[in-house]
């Protein structure tokens, strides 16, 4: 780009709403302008459930985003998320003619509509295709096929996917208060984008954002994404969870875990007793920490395991070199890392955002990690290329809003 440019990122998240307004400079550093953050009501496992009640909280913090950054909101990049959202890799084939045997544009294009071209549920709607990689008769890997002497040319593509009604109600939302929606993004695709680094990546990389209702993953192997998804199960459960067998309101569970929690049990050099001081409505009371960190243990354990199962049937870990990148909310816990490295057996890294300036000390928080990835995103469509190759979800669904 040959000048900087204004994007807005919004996530409308289980625990909080968050717009972030960023400045991509030429040389592609990010700048955060402003950032307008309000809890979140009416969302339930990263999707609305109540309308009026998110429209209220969402409408609070553009207010603050804009004022923070002097810009007037009129677009956003929105991330999407729930455990309705699939992905699969698939294959397109072409076959070059004899007496035309160079490969032009035109043959891309043909194969990358081939590899896009695979079934899915008739209530899905097609969010993403990344192109992970050409091949020219056998010859894998292939940057550029244009121009080649070839007979049969393959393009593999990562296919997100997603339940159309649930996908059209953020975006409704969002349009009534009225903004537009430029592009819908699946979340990982975003966060992934400035948690992980191109060496990363090509190393090969699983990061994994851990929100309060859900918890959203993106793999990565020799520079491309291979697999990504979304379990419904987050932050918010292991706080349900706490204030459950420990019989407190959910407003202590929580607080008790985000102060005292802690994923692997018996951490040495802490007071073995937690006291919960007298407040209005509440009985003070003493609480065993090896119990607190065994719920919390039990609970995240679990979401890894299933996680480890499900990546392992499907992909594997082999080439996995760089390791696990932990970020959102609930990454912050202590021991967290540890119990990661438990269970998926290679390095684990805590992550923040990279190549971002302004207001750098609340940017760090890995909380922000989906936001400002919708801003890296963003940038990345302003490439005509990318435009091209991608296609957009909201230029697809544009036909059914016009019917309503």
């Amino acid at each position: 780009m040959a000048r900087s440019q204004i994007y807005v990122g919004l996530e409308i998240g289980t625990t909080e709403i968050c717009v972030v307004v960023g400045e991509v400079n030429p040389d592609g550093a990010i700048k955060i302008l402003g950032v307008g953050t309000t809890p979140s009501r009416g969302v339930r496992k990263g999707e609305i459930v109540d309308f009026e009640t998110v429209q209220t909280c969402l409408h609070d913090a553009l207010l603050r985003a804009e004022e923070r950054s002097d810009v007037m909101i009129r677009n956003v990049f929105l991330s999407v998320t729930g455990g309705h959202i699939e992905s699969c890799n698939n294959r397109g084939c072409l076959r070059i003619p004899d007496d035309d045997s160079e490969i032009t544009d035109e043959d891309v294009d043909e194969v990358k509509n081939i590899a896009r071209e695979v079934t899915i549920p008739k209530e899905n709607v097609f969010m993403h295709g990344v192109l992970q990689h050409y091949h020219v008769d056998g010859q894998e890997r292939i940057l550029d096929p244009v121009g080649r002497i070839g007979e049969k040319l393959e393009a593999d593509y990562h296919i997100i996917h997603g339940i159309k009604s649930r996908v059209q109600n953020p975006i409704r939302c969002v349009r009534e208060i009225p903004v537009e929606v430029e592009e819908v993004v699946f979340a990982p695709l975003a966060s992934s984008q400035v948690v992980l680094s191109r060496e990363s990546k090509n190393r090969g990389a699983l990061m994994i954002d851990i929100g309060g209702g859900t918890t959203d993953f993106a793999l990565y192997k020799d520079g491309v994404i291979v697999d990504s998804g979304c379990i419904p199960v987050g932050g918010d459960h292991i706080t349900n969870d706490i204030a459950s067998v420990l019989k407190i309101p959910l407003s202590k569970a929580e607080l008790l875990k985000c102060e005292e929690g802690c994923a692997i049990p018996g951490d040495p050099g802490v007071s073995e007793i937690i006291s919960m001081p007298d407040d209005t409505g509440f009985v003070g009371r003493d609480v065993e920490r090896e119990l607190l960190d065994s719920i919390i243990n039990a609970r995240l354990g679990e979401t890894f395991e299933l996680l480890y199962d499900q990546l392992e049937a499907r992909n594997g870990f082999d080439g996995v070199g760089a390791g696990v990148f932990l970020t959102g909310g609930t990454s912050k816990m202590r021991g967290i890392d540890r119990l990661a490295e438990e269970i998926f057996r290679m390095p684990v890294h805590r992550s923040s955002s990279k190549h971002v300036s302004g207001l750098t000390a609340t940017f760090e928080d890995p909380c922000y990690s989906t936001a400002i990835g919708l801003i890296r995103y963003a940038q990345m469509q302003d490439d005509e290329a990318y435009r091209a190759k991608k296609g957009g979800l909201i230029g697809r669904l544009k036909s059914v809003f016009s019917r309503r």
